[in-house]
């Protein structure tokens, strides 16, 4: 082989390694194999509960209906916060922890991390984690990666940072234009939801425009099903899993 050629060759394997290390996270992401290998990645936590999550906020035009509808069914949940959304409205995101609500990062910006370099995701990770902390005056225990694609510089951060990450077994796509509260319990009820987490949205900044009153008004009645079945809802600090070293 013509040294040129080798060079190539290895340059090639190298990349699809590098590539490889890169991506390989993401195959994990929300799917049977994953509930039964990564249980704790998952989402999947102790029999009986329930873990109640929200993306993307905070949000000034929908985050304050989200905790006064939580206070009157005297839930409390948690939110995978953006740290540029936290930024723009810090105090509603110290308002959110005052609540009682847990505080989790989900990043600084909804950008996948597939699409970031190793060290802008690193970057991108810690930022969100030190802004989201001081602001809310919490120190965040769980992340979540945008679209819950992982890649080995957001773990690699997420780990530095003492991160665990934690996925979803039930989404109820509430961020689709035409999704119903309806369609929001529905779906949700098609997941894995005794021991599981749901995945929900409390801002509409990276959905259809206005979603979020779809979420709304499909709490009421998902909280009904699910005290119907005995199982408390709550948020992640409460679920029972399994820490990750």
């Amino acid at each position: 082989m013509k040294p040129g050629r080798f060079a190539f060759g290895v340059g090639v394997g190298v990349g699809a390694a590098l590539a490889a290390r890169h991506f390989a996270p993401a195959l994990g992401s929300v799917t049977p194999l994953a509930m039964r290998v990564a249980p704790t990645f998952s989402g999947i936590g102790a029999p009986g509960h329930v873990a109640l999550t929200f993306d993307d906020g905070p949000d000034p035009a929908s985050t304050p209906q989200f905790l006064t509808l939580l206070d009157e069914l005297n839930i409390k949940a948690t939110f995978f916060m953006l740290g540029s959304m936290v930024r723009q409205a810090p105090t509603l995101a110290a308002e959110v922890a005052a609540a009682g609500h847990e505080i989790a990062v989900h990043a600084d910006d909804h950008t996948s991390m597939l699409k970031r370099s190793t060290q802008s995701a690193i970057d991108n990770v810690r930022r969100a984690h030190g802004d989201i902390a001081e602001i809310t005056g919490t120190e965040p225990r769980f992340f979540r990666p945008p679209y819950g694609l992982c890649s080995w510089g957001a773990l690699r951060a997420a780990h530095e940072c003492g991160l665990q990450t934690v996925l979803w077994t039930a989404w109820g796509r509430d961020w689709r234009a035409n999704a119903t509260a309806d369609t929001v319990v529905a779906d949700l009820l098609k997941g894995q939801l005794d021991g599981g987490t749901m995945l929900l949205h409390d801002s509409d900044c990276t959905s259809a425009p206005l979603s979020w009153r779809n979420t709304i008004g499909a709490l009421p009645p998902l909280v009904d099903v699910l005290r119907e079945q005995a199982l408390v809802v709550g948020p992640l600090r409460d679920h029972g899993l399994t820490a990750v070293a």
